[in-house]
């Protein structure tokens, strides 16, 4: 294969909540994709909120190692000295290209009330093509003229092009006219089953359906052209669904993430079963695409995976939070067997983001979630694995709590992780103000930027 085109299309708030991932929603679409190709089932994020995950596949480091710790449009930011994918594609020789949405930013953040959601060009794009909104159908609308623009000359140069999506994030009213019948959806079993949860779920499977049609015509419009013959094609998402217990904690729910890689020299049907992490894709995509793949990154390549080779890529990867719409600060470890969490602030058992929080399922838990966490969590995820016990005390786990405290210990020091200085400012949403003043929300100190 001569230089391969990579289209990467990332969804908002997806977790691995597909068909193809044994979960009852209808995304036929997104399963022929994983037919088609690879499907990565221990693939997970190490920031479980929007621009620090992204950064992560951007950058191919940990939050804390590239800036970008908090959520782009309230103050956060890459550092400019760092090198990001479509950069890197854009020294290898490609067109790169950037359709619909993004939320990352780079160099010095604008200011806070601008609200810039994404540098654009700066990232290193060629191309920008906004799409107001973000929603599915227009953004493949536009990716599809863009793939048309390119299957008709054959002489293009190599190109990156990068899809992302505002499907699945909240609010999901919108999608009201494709939900599921209530009485018909998955309960999730870390949730209540409750009439409200349920009704929830059902809008979110609207939403779902509505990012599958997109990417089916996307990948109709790909099969249909030459491109097929020499273009790889990535579906992944951020990270964890927008639902309590998920997008915003530590749990696997807020972690995991889905993957799906397929190409013309790549076999279908597989299902890849290693613990990988997203900081690991970046130098996986400059692999496959012939890129030099830039020094002491975070991340590890695992094209050999794509290629048929038998390798284990890493054991264990680190997690963080710092910011997200409130300062709620966390690092971690998960590995193949175990999590470990380190809590730095007073905060609620389990941190909702602001939608969550508004949710109808958010609504229901509200009253169990928020009461004070505790300074350290261990979970066995083999005999837990919705880690509702935490073994931080028993003794039978004392050895293994201390190893990989001390593992997370030694990390932030290499890293210099700016918790070790004390509290990080950042800005809050406004939006809890009123939930706070109702005492409705958990109380808390926030960190005001000066």
């Amino acid at each position: 294969m001569n230089k391969p085109n990579i289209i990467f299309m990332i969804s908002h708030d997806t977790g691995r909540y597909l068909g193809c991932y044994g979960h009852q929603v209808e995304t036929p679409e997104i399963d022929k994709l994983a037919e088609k190709g690879i499907r990565f089932d221990q693939y997970y994020c190490p920031a479980p909120q929007c621009s620090p995950s992204r950064g992560s596949i951007l950058t191919g480091l940990y939050p804390h190692n590239n800036g970008l710790i908090g959520l782009a449009h309230l103050g956060f930011a890459i550092k400019d000295e760092i090198t990001t994918l479509p950069q890197a594609m854009q020294k290898a020789g490609y067109e790169t290209a950037l359709i619909g949405l993004s939320h990352e930013t780079i160099g010095t953040p604008p200011p806070i009330e601008d609200r810039v959601f994404s540098s654009t060009y700066k990232l290193g794009y060629d191309r920008f093509e906004e799409v107001k909104g973000d929603r599915s159908p227009y953004v493949a609308k536009k990716a599809i003229e863009f793939l048309n623009e390119k299957s008709s000359n054959s002489s293009h140069q190599p190109f990156y092009l990068n899809i992302g999506f505002f499907e699945t994030h909240r609010d999901f009213d919108e999608y009201e006219p494709y939900a599921d019948n209530v009485e018909d959806v998955e309960a999730f079993a870390y949730l209540p089953d409750t009439p409200n949860v349920r009704k929830d779920i059902s809008l979110l499977n609207g939403s779902a359906k509505v990012l599958d049609k997109a990417i089916g015509e996307i990948m109709e419009c790909i099969h249909n052209s030459e491109l097929s013959k020499n273009t790889i094609v990535i579906f992944t998402t951020d990270h964890g669904l927008a639902f309590p217990r998920a997008k915003g904690t530590f749990k696997d729910a807020g972690l995991e993430t889905a993957l799906l890689i397929s190409g013309p020299e790549i076999n279908g049907s597989q299902i890849n079963q290693n613990l990988l992490c997203n900081i690991d894709l970046m130098p996986t995509l400059l692999e496959l695409a012939g890129a030099p793949i830039p020094k002491e990154l975070d991340g590890r390549s695992f094209a050999a995976l794509i290629k048929g080779e038998k390798k284990e890529i890493r054991d264990e990867f680190f997690c963080e939070l710092t910011w997200h719409d409130r300062y709620h600060p966390m690092r971690g470890i998960r590995t193949n067997q175990y999590k470990y969490v380190k809590n730095f602030a007073d905060g609620p058992n389990i941190y909702m983001p602001f939608d969550a929080h508004k949710s109808l399922s958010g609504q229901e838990v509200r009253k169990e979630y928020y009461v004070p966490n505790v300074p350290e969590e261990l979970y066995d995820l083999e005999k837990d694995p919705l880690e509702k016990n935490n073994i931080i005390n028993e003794a039978s786990y004392s050895l293994i709590a201390e190893e990989l405290r001390k593992k997370v210990e030694n990390w932030m020091i290499q890293t210099k992780d700016p918790l070790l200085k004390g509290p990080v400012l950042g800005v809050g949403s406004k939006r809890w103000e009123e939930e706070l003043r109702n005492n409705n929300a958990y109380p808390g100190k926030e960190h005001f930027l000066k």
